[in-house]
């Protein structure tokens, strides 16, 4: 097996190759990344907690600082630090249940049919946050304790001896047990395109025009699903200079059966009036319920607003930003080659540094990405179901720390 650091500093060197695109690919990838971390890391006996803690938030701080306009993996590595809380949180529960289980049947021997299981913490808090899908019974039951499962007998020579190793027992599953959260978490982001288009069905209808700007899978995969349960529909594609992903995009579409129409840009002012709802991707969504997304979306967001067309996001679970866009450690933009824009044979002329002034004559600026107030957004549709931008705060209050939101370890005294 690898050394974890090589891994470490493997990935760091991708992120700032620009070598991982996409924020699902690259979110993914941070997690399995932090869970092969984790499982090869040697904990102490006591505060393992703290000690993961601090070695994850070690791991964070190069991944952020390699890339930090991708937000998701700051998003990520919250997440796992949000996980191991949770979890500790859940075994020091377990731990007081199971003593108290202890101290009951040592007093009342014999009435065996009162013991029932305590639920952990993390038990309890992911049936809260899973509305559309709440957790099976069998889940609930391997989420619980050990110790409480099986009722204590009381002995008179091995009490003391008893409850260290359970104690030793419950300090060895924290790391198994993050483990398998991070399992979940990446299963989670693996399927966020199917979860969410399983919900075009309750947002697109029948003879409806859909207008899109460049290329977003999630949405691709939601017109598809909408179109897989016989509804019929149009679809209008801005697209997306400078680099016209819009172009492929439409023909995608359009070679999966939908009717397709390219636009330009400049023109979606001119079309939105004849245009039904407004569905785009996201880079990501910020704790405001403020959207980075794509250059050119805070126009298209203007003219639907303007024509009272609903402006629709669609964005999984690990694109929720605990932070806000006016935060100083938010990198909201990043400026692509200038090359997309102007052929420097053709404009050599005016690129070329003037003989005196020691400048080009003319300066190119290519930004990658818009911002999009909340007051913007119509409806936010994730895989866990539609929000107002007014409830993400409540999303995000679910999956981060507010402990975990400057991800820096803190410094030895």
């Amino acid at each position: 097996m690898p050394d974890v650091h090589s891994l470490v500093n493997e990935f760091v060197i991708k992120l700032q190759k620009r070598q991982i695109e996409g924020s699902k690919t690259t979110a993914k990838l941070t997690a399995e990344l932090l869970r092969s971390f984790i499982s090869q890391l040697r904990l102490p006996h006591s505060n393992q907690a703290g000690a993961l803690i601090d070695a994850v938030k070690e791991v964070g701080e190069k991944l952020i600082t390699a890339k930090p306009v991708e937000l998701a993996v700051g998003n990520v590595v919250r997440r796992v630090l949000h996980i191991i809380r949770e979890e500790d949180l859940s075994i020091t529960n377990a731990a007081v249940g199971g003593l108290n289980l202890a101290s009951e049947s040592d007093d009342d021997d014999g009435n065996d049919e009162y013991d029932h299981p305590v639920l952990s913490a993390s038990a309890v808090a992911a049936a809260a946050r899973s509305a559309l899908r709440p957790p099976s019974l069998q889940t609930l039951l391997d989420d619980m304790p050990h110790s409480a499962a099986n009722p204590h007998t009381s002995s008179s020579g091995g009490d003391s001896e008893g409850k260290s190793k359970s104690a030793d027992s419950l300090r060895r599953k924290l790391k198994h047990d993050v483990i398998e959260a991070v399992n979940e978490l990446i299963q989670e982001i693996s399927t966020c395109h199917e979860q969410i288009a399983e919900q075009a069905v309750e947002h697109i209808h029948h003879n409806e025009v859909i207008l899109t700007l460049g290329s977003s899978q999630t949405v691709k995969e939601f017109l598809l699903a909408a179109k897989e349960k016989n509804r019929s529909f149009r679809v209008f594609v801005a697209e997306g200079a400078p680099r016209y992903q819009g172009h492929a995009f439409a023909k995608e579409l359009a070679s999966s059966g939908l009717q397709t129409t390219v636009i330009t840009d400049s023109a979606v002012f001119a079309m939105i009036s004849h245009v039904n709802m407004v569905i785009v991707g996201a880079h990501a969504v910020m704790a405001n319920g403020g959207v980075i997304a794509p250059v050119g979306l805070n126009m298209v967001a203007l003219a639907a607003k303007r024509h009272a067309v609903p402006f629709v996001v669609l964005a999984g679970v690990h694109k929720l930003c605990p932070l806000y866009p006016h935060n100083p450690e938010v990198l909201l933009n990043e400026l692509k080659s200038p090359s997309e824009l102007l052929d420097f044979g053709e404009f050599s002329d005016c690129l070329d540094f003037g003989s005196g002034s020691g400048s080009p004559l003319i300066h190119v600026v290519n930004p990658a990405f818009d911002y999009v107030p909340p007051d913007l957004v119509s409806l936010f549709i994730t895989d866990t179901g539609g929000h107002n931008p007014s409830y993400i705060y409540r999303l995000i209050a679910d999956f981060y720390s507010p402990d975990d939101l400057v991800v820096r370890r803190k410094s030895a005294s």
